[in-house]
């Protein structure tokens, strides 16, 4: 976690855990209040500091020898995320000292991962339960394990759409533009979905630890 002035760690840009704190009470669930600036100052910025410019920077200083892998693995990381946040989940390694997990606490990825391609859109229009899947499997735990994709799968810069699930390519370019969109859309969703906006408390909650 980075960290911020007098070691109050960012969770979003420059606003750091403190800056959470002092912001929240502002977020009546259901009533609008200040979700815009929730959406814009806290998601927004963390995916543009931490994901996005990231990402943005292998597409426009790229030499296509390669930095594809680095694009769909930081992507992977991200799909999750967004997941995550949907639901208002959070990762905790499990182990025998602390075997039980809590409400929102999740240790195995790729049901939540594999669900949110097969139901949300713009991933939904090209996912289905298998290629979802094969995707995790062989792509998303393929890069983020052994640094390579598995069983077929290959990683070009553009295409038609952000996957071929026949001919297993990722369109790396396009997936980005798939993630843009549904970034987009999850902040209109936000302004007026009461369970939403509960469940992004709960992530930044969380993030603020």
């Amino acid at each position: 976690m980075s960290r911020g002035t007098n070691s109050d760690p960012y969770i979003a840009g420059r606003r750091t855990v403190a800056d959470w704190q002092a912001f929240k009470p502002s977020l009546l669930a259901g009533q609008g209040a200040r979700w815009p600036d929730a959406f814009q100052d806290y998601f927004k910025a963390r995916l543009e500091s931490r994901y996005l410019a990231p990402i943005k920077l292998l597409q426009d200083h790229g030499t296509f020898q390669g930095e594809g892998f680095s694009i769909v693995a930081i992507q992977c990381t991200l799909i999750e995320f967004l997941a995550a946040t949907l639901r208002g989940m959070s990762y905790r390694f499990v182990s025998q000292a602390s075997p039980r997990l809590g409400a929102y606490e999740y240790s195995k990825s790729g049901k939540m991962f594999n669900d949110f391609l097969v139901t949300e859109q713009p991933f939904a229009a090209v996912f289905t339960q298998a290629v979802a899947e094969d995707f995790y499997a062989s792509v998303r735990c393929g890069l983020l394990h052994e640094a390579r994709t598995k069983n077929g799968w290959t990683i070009w810069a553009k295409g038609n759409a952000m996957i071929d699930p026949v001919r297993k390519i990722v369109f790396r370019d396009n997936l980005q533009t798939a993630i843009l969109d549904y970034v987009s859309q999850y902040g209109r969703t936000l302004l007026g979905d009461p369970a939403l906006q509960a469940a992004f408390i709960r992530k930044f909650d969380d993030l603020a630890l």
